[in-house]
This record gives structure tokens, sequence and C-alpha cells, in this order.
């Protein structure tokens, strides 16, 4: 009889371990999401460093004008 037939089926979600994201090991409370205060530093300075970077999309319009309905637009008194 497996385990699941005798508690009627239902089974407990096995809970996992957290793991460091740097080194994999079991993580600390005192460095969450870290095990070390060495790989919390590994982190930081990849993130200084620029080698995480969140993907951005450059936009042509940068002032906001195109978008905007022609009842809208300021007009152009040619005057800089």
């Amino acid at each position: 009889m497996t385990t699941a037939e005798k508690d009627g089926g239902q089974r407990e979600p096995r809970r996992s371990v957290a793991r460091c994201p740097i080194c994999n090991q079991p993580r600390s409370e005192e460095y969450r999401p870290f095990c070390s205060k060495r790989c919390a530093d590994v982190d930081l300075g990849r993130w200084l460093n620029g080698s995480y970077a969140i993907p951005v999309t450059e936009d042509d319009d940068e002032d906001g004008e195109e978008d905007l309905p022609a009842s809208e637009k300021k007009p152009d008194d040619g005057v800089s």
C-alpha cells in the first residue's frame, strides 16, 4: 500500500529547501535569499557592474507628442 492510499489519496506537498541563487546551497535566514554574506556581495557586485540588466525597448518618440491626437497637440509657434 502506498502512502497516498494510506491517507485516503491526499498527499501533503513536498516542502523544498529554499536554495541560494548564487551557489545553490540551503539559504540562511540571516542573509535571505542567500546562504551567506559572500553570496549576497557577489549578487550586489553583479548588479553594480551591469551583469544583470532589465531589458528596455527604446521609443523613437522621447517627448511624447506623437501619440497625442491633433486636438491635444501644442501649436508650433516657431520660437525655440
